[in-house]
Formats: structure tokens, sequence, C-alpha cells
């Protein structure tokens, strides 16, 4: 579903899902939304594609609520928009496929919440990111008070929606919220690398990996502990496994199909 504000492109097994509203620096707009939830949907059951990464076309990968737009919605409509992004976010994180973020710019509000749902953030080393809600009298949505909270903690996390200052790529990527951090014009290249990396790998054990991460966020060591034994079963019957374990054995790199 390609539209006037997300530009769809995929190079091999990798989906580039870029947000364009360059002018309005990348705010969401429904259509943005919609689009970006149903290439995720479509991609998750797309055996063509292993990968996805999200950026930002001209200045910024996204300023997150259209400004030019708030202050005009009621309650119900606020509501109704929300439900929209949590289908996204949702999206995003049931997709058994890595997502990557490749942040320049500014990654705002809902924009910034929208990397930290990504498995992986790639950023520039002059980006910045911020949690702007407070600024315009809101809370967090898109999932920021979920997932900042178990990236940096309670206390930290308060500090930063309460004042909503800006906050350097460095110091996120200091306190582990950003996975890389690469000079500006080398953004593009490095995220190309790292897709290719994961589209290369085995799909399926990425996948379920994935899932596995984000229940241990919730759940008790008992639970994952029976999880992970009830996931290796299913893993030790795909064909990447066997063409690991082969090539492992012959002295070689394995050749993995996502199977």
């Amino acid at each position: 579903m390609e539209t006037s504000h997300l530009l769809v492109e995929q190079s091999g097994s990798v989906l580039w899902l870029t947000l364009n509203r360059p002018e309005r620096l990348n705010a969401f707009s429904p259509e943005m939304i919609a689009g970006l939830t149903d290439e995720i949907e479509r991609a998750a059951a797309d055996d063509a594609v292993r990968v996805i990464v999200l950026s930002g076309a001209g200045r910024a990968f996204c300023a997150g609520g259209d400004v030019k737009t708030m202050g005009q919605s009621s309650a119900p409509q606020a509501y109704e928009h929300i439900g929209r992004l949590n289908r996204l976010i949702l999206a995003m994180k049931s997709c058994e496929k890595p997502i990557m973020a490749a942040v320049h710019g500014v990654a705002a509000g809902a924009g910034f919440n929208l990397a930290l749902a990504c498995d992986v953030i790639l950023a520039a080393e002059d980006s910045q990111f911020i949690l702007s809600f407070a600024k315009v009298g809101l809370v967090s949505d898109g999932g920021g008070s979920y997932w900042l909270p178990r990236l940096v903690g309670p206390h930290l996390a308060k500090q930063f929606f309460f004042t909503a200052d800006p906050i350097s790529a460095r110091r996120l990527y200091e306190l582990g919220v950003l996975s890389e951090v690469v000079p500006a014009e080398k953004l593009r290249e490095a995220t190309e690398s790292l897709a290719s990396k994961l589209a290369g790998g085995p799909t399926k054990a990425i996948g379920k990996q994935k899932r596995l991460i984000e229940h241990a966020l919730t759940a008790t060591l008992e639970e994952i502990l029976e999880e992970e034994r009830l996931v290796q079963g299913l893993m030790v019957e795909t064909e990447d496994h066997r063409e690991g374990v082969t090539a492992f054995k012959e002295k070689r790199s394995p050749v993995f199909q996502g199977k």
C-alpha cells in the first residue's frame, strides 16, 4: 500500500519503508500510519521479506504528531487516532522479523516512540531525540511509557518525559537505547550493511528470539525456560538449523534460506 506519505522499496529481502512528509518533518498522518501498518502486516506474512527498515525522507526521521493539527481534536477523535497508532505498534511487536530504524535529524514524540518499537536503532551522531509531549500538555502515546522505563529505568524515563529536553544520540547510545551511532553521511551505508547481515540470517530463529525477548520483559524465569524449550523443539526441525549444522561440520559459512 504505497501512498504519497510512505515510500515502499524492496531491495532483495530487505523492505525499506520511508516516511515521506519532509515538509512536515515526517509528522504522522492517518494515511502514513495506515500505510505503515498495512506494509508491516503484509511483510510479516511474506517469505520474500526478511528484514524491515524504517527511515525518514528529508531532514528528519519523524516529528511525531503534526503540530499543525493539534488542538483541533475532540477526546473521541484522539482516542480513534491513537487506536490506529496502537495497531501499528502492535503489528511491529508481533512481526517475527527484525525491524530496524535508521534515525537522522530529529525523532520527536511518537516519532521517538516509533523508533523505540523497532528491534534495532541506528542513528546519525548529530540526531536528537525529544519526548516532546509535556511541551504541549500531553502524555506519551505510541508505547513510550512501556519501552523507555524498561531501557533506562523509571527515574530517568520520568525526567525525559517531564522535561521534554532534547537527548543526544550519543547519550542514548551510552544508555543502551541505540544500537549504533555513526556519522550522518554513513547512516545509509551502516543500515544497509546490518540489514544485509540480518537478512542472511536464520529468519525463523531470529523471529522466535525476538518474541522470547519481548515476552521476557513481563514473564517469569520459569515461563521463559518452558517457552525456550518448546520453541527449540520447532527450531531443530527447520532447514536453516540443518544448514547451520552442516556448514559448521564442513567448516564453511552457512547459507540460510529463512526456512
